[in-house]
C-alpha cells in the first residue's frame, strides 16, 4: 500500500532528488516557497524549497523502499526507530491547498499593527517586539521593541521580521 514519507535530500538537491524519483514512479511533492530576497543589494523574488533538504514521496515500502533510499539525491528516508515515519494525507493536502502551482507565496502583508513578532536575524536575533507598521516603497517594518525597564522604536527589514 502506497503512503507519504518525508524524504532527506542531499545538500541543495532537493530538484534532482524529485527527478530521479520520478523517473522511477514515485509520486513527489516539492512545496516551494516564493519570496523576496535581498540578493547583491537588490530585493529580487526567489523561489526556493518550503522545508530545504526534504521533500514528500509516496511508495509503497515493502517494494520500493531500496530504490527511493538510494535514488539520485536522496540521503535518507524520515524514520522513528527503525520504520520510515508516514506523513498524514492530510497534511500533505493542507500544504498542497496554499500553494498555486505547487508554489506558496508569502503575503506581503503578513502582520497586522500590534501583533506580536519575532526578530529573526541580525544583532536584535530572538527579542520579541510588537509590530507597529510596514514602511511604504520599501521592504522595512516598524517595530515597538521591548525590553525590561524601555521601549525603543527599530526598524528593520522586513524578511527579519517573524510570527510568534
Amino acid at each position: 500500500m502506497k503512503s507519504w514519507y518525508a524524504v532527506y535530500t542531499k545538500s541543495h538537491s532537493e530538484i534532482s532528488a524529485c527527478a530521479s524519483l520520478d523517473r522511477l514512479g514515485v509520486e513527489v511533492f516539492l512545496p516551494m516557497l516564493r519570496e523576496r530576497k535581498i540578493l547583491r543589494e537588490k530585493c529580487r523574488p526567489t523561489t526556493s524549497p518550503l522545508f530545504p533538504r526534504y521533500l514528500f514521496a509516496k511508495f509503497d515500502v515493502s517494494s520500493q523502499l531500496r530504490a527511493v533510499t538510494y535514488a539520485r539525491g536522496v540521503k535518507s528516508i524520515v524514520t522513528f526507530g527503525s520504520c520510515p515515519s508516514i506523513v498524514d494525507e492530510s497534511i500533505i493536502h493542507a500544504i498542497r491547498s496554499q500553494a498555486t502551482n505547487g508554489t506558496i507565496e508569502l503575503s506581503e502583508d503578513r502582520f497586522s499593527s500590534g501583533q506580536i513578532v519575532r526578530i529573526q536575524d541580525g544583532p536584535l536575533c530572538g527579542l520579541e517586539a510588537v509590530f507597529e507598521k510596514k514602511l511604504s516603497g520599501n521592504n522595512r517594518a516598524v517595530l515597538l521593541l521591548k525590553a525590561m525597564s524601555f521601549q525603543a522604536r527599530v526598524i528593520l527589514e522586513y524578511q527579519h521580521v517573524a510570527n510568534m
